[in-house]
């Protein structure tokens, strides 16, 4: 389990939410971490690791989107105040892999209310990993942006005994999140068990406009796991979660975001001999979400002055599993080999024009859920680092994907009803990586990734004419050059990453004429982090990211690309206390290409540049105590992010209606949070 946890609104409020007595602070307690203005400098190539149950500032995550964007080169596709789309270096949607303990998943709604981190509170993971671009294979296909990992761990025990983590946040416009989680166990097995809650009224922005945004989301998560010795696990894991959010740009909001899990893992580590390490994992995913114009919002009147009631209920299930080795040919040479399936069914139903929202209601809950598309996976991969040297290596991977979508729509709303599409697809990369001095890395490495059409790409009209993408969209093909270096030297770190891809058949949205259509791209960038710890009790730190991206079909601009961000950051930490100041600038972003995008947005014209500055405090009563606070957007300015979506009208909020959505306005918020073994 995570050691890191903190608390806020008063410690008696925590301890009641996790249900122990004041005497559990006599129990061995863990160092806390103070608050995160930028996610830490890779330790690794194009490796980032980060704690996300430390505090951050903008105010702590309460999604996986949320929590991403304070990692440099990513950016989200906002559309209010939860479910964010992740973007990384630029590439969004299904180029991003996203996986959560070791599985997949997928949302439900054709319109990406629900992205794969809609599903994710980070606070109840121990560790999130980054793995930047297609430098590896054991992951899963297509992932040409990168991987990103949300992670469980649970150590053996040596002893009988629990470990308890549990927060408190409270803010502005009504944010009130929760979270507990226990562990109980010795060392032949353990129970482990949680929740969170996360809940916030709709946020105003600098001007005091109020955006149609509100959620409430909770989740929960279980498991029983053996560890008969030091080397060997084996787990039962599940966990369910449901919610509602209200969205400003568009005409529906999510009043059901209800997943259930089932997971079996096994693992057996450091075994010695040829076979070091095996791992597998088998898992259930499924996702029930249900949009509406009712439950968060009024449905507008038409000219007869009449309201329709309308709903939509998608869901998806998707099964899959892994199996992986590592062997040790010799002591300088590891391999990991493995294979991976998954099957992913979407299905989708819903109630049409109605008189009122129990008749809305009564409508979708009768209907049929009927299959629109249906996918099978299988791949193989392996991966190996050969050491030429205590200072040289070498790493790479090979990966083969067979792929197979079935059109499962009606002949009448699409012209590929019935149809298969089979493809063969192959992933690989090599890279070179060299150390100098005690702490210092620098590397080179050359990746290719192949990705097939995902479901939204898909469901569009295709770039032939005809009414369905399902046959006429190509896999797309990346190949990238990544270079880079990681230093640290005394009071100072410093990580630099840049890369180069040029993209065949790059799947590009037009959302003017609602198609997927087939371009070649080419995209470059990457992003600077440096620490300074020029005091015992001061540092200063800062990142830059950057990227770049061109049309080269068109001639123009690569849609949905973010503009050069900045942020500069001074952290005082001395004794129990500690304080902060955050600095976020933004670039004016002038290349763009109106309409056009991905699965989760497009583009909408020029924004301005702005900057916005954040402060934090942080007191830690006890070891295993910390309380945070903190002001985001000091000056309390009003802006909208480049990437984010316009709005609509909505009854009883400022319309948003072609332009951009604005962020929020002047935000206080205070943490608590406790660890205790």
């Amino acid at each position: 389990m995570k050691k890191e946890t903190l608390w806020v609104a008063g410690i008696p409020v925590a301890l009641m939410t996790l249900g122990l007595p004041r005497a559990a602070l006599s129990q061995p307690v863990r160092a806390l971490t103070p608050v995160v203005v930028t996610a830490p400098a890779a330790d690794e190539p194009l490796v980032v690791r980060t704690d996300p149950k430390a505090p951050r500032q903008p105010v702590p995550a309460h999604d996986g989107a949320d929590f991403l964007k304070s990692i440099p080169g990513f950016s989200v596709i906002r559309k209010g105040g939860t479910d964010g789309d992740p973007v990384l270096r630029g590439f969004s949607g299904s180029r991003l892999g996203i996986l959560l303990d070791g599985q997949e998943i997928y949302g439900g709604c054709g319109g990406r209310m629900d992205p794969p981190t809609a599903y994710v509170y980070p606070e109840s993971y121990d560790r999130v990993t980054v793995l930047k671009g297609p430098q590896s294979v054991r992951y899963g296909a297509g992932q040409s942006a990168g991987v990103v990992l949300f992670e469980r761990e649970v150590k053996r025990m040596e002893s009988f005994g629990w470990k308890a983590d549990g927060s408190l946040t409270l803010g502005s416009f009504g944010r009130n999140d929760q979270m507990a989680d226990v562990l109980v166990g010795g060392p032949q097995a353990y129970v482990r068990a949680g929740g969170t809650r996360a809940q916030a009224d709709d946020y105003e922005d600098g001007d005091g406009n109020r955006v149609h945004s509100e959620y409430l989301r909770w989740s929960s998560h279980a498991a029983i796991g053996l560890t008969p010795d030091d080397k060997t696990r084996i787990e039962l894991s599940a966990a369910v979660s449901d919610g509602r959010a209200a969205y400003a740009d568009r005409g529906m909001d999510g009043s059901k975001f209800k997943r259930e899990n089932v997971s079996l893992m096994f693992e057996r580590k450091r075994m010695g001999g040829l076979v070091n390490e095996i791992e597998g994992r088998v898992y259930y995913n499924y996702v029930d979400h249900v949009m509406d114009n009712y439950t968060l919002r009024s449905p507008s009147t038409n000219k007869m002055g009449q309201k329709s009631y309308m709903a939509s209920n998608p869901d998806r299930r998707t099964t899959g599993g892994r199996l992986s080795t590592t062997l040790r040919p010799a002591e300088s040479w590891e391999v990991v080999v493995g294979a991976d399936a998954k099957q992913d069914v979407h299905r989708a139903r819903g109630s049409g024009m109605q008189a009122s929202a129990d008749a809305a209601d009564a409508a979708f809950l009768a209907a049929s859920r009927v299959e629109d598309m249906r996918f099978e996976q299988h791949g193989v991969f392996g991966e190996s680092t050969w050491f030429l040297t205590e200072a040289d290596r070498v790493v790479g991977g090979l990966r083969v994907d067979w792929i197979e979508a079935r059109d499962k729509r009606a002949p009448a709303k699409s012209a590929t009803a019935g149809r298969d599409n089979d493809r063969t697809l192959t992933s690989g990369f090599l890279r070179y990586e060299r150390d100098y001095g005690d702490h210092s890395t620098w590397y080179a490495g050359l990746g290719h990734s192949e990705r097939f059409p995902d479901y939204w790409e898909l469901m569009k009209g295709g770039a032939d004419g005809g009414n369905s993408a399902f046959l006429s969209t190509k896999p797309e093909k990346l190949n990238q050059l990544d270079v880079g270096t990681t230093w640290r030297s005394g009071p100072y770190t410093l990580s630099a990453s840049a890369f180069y891809s040029r993209v065949d058949d790059y799947i590009l949205i037009d959302w003017n004429r609602s198609l997927t259509r087939n371009v070649d791209a080419t995209v470059m960038g990457g992003e600077l982090d440096a620490a300074w710890q020029f005091h015992p009790s001061w540092q200063g730190v800062a990142s830059l990211s950057y990227v770049y991206g061109k049309n080269r079909t068109d001639g123009t601009a690569l849609a949905q690309q973010p503009p050069l961000e900045a942020r500069l950051g001074l952290n005082y930490a001395q004794g129990p206390y500690s304080a902060g100041i955050l600095w976020r600038l933004v670039a004016a972003q002038n290349r763009y290409d109106a309409g056009m995008g991905g699965i989760a947005g497009k583009d909408l014209g020029a924004t301005g540049g702005f900057g916005v500055l954040s402060l934090n405090a942080g007191w830690r009563p006890a070891k295993s105590v910390l309380l945070t606070a903190g002001v985001d957007n000091v000056l309390n300015k009003t802006y909208a992010e480049h990437l984010s979506k316009s709005g609509v009208d909505i009854p009883g909020s400022v319309s948003f209606v072609d332009t951009r959505l604005n962020e929020p306005g002047r935000v206080f918020w205070l943490k608590a949070q406790i660890a205790l073994d």
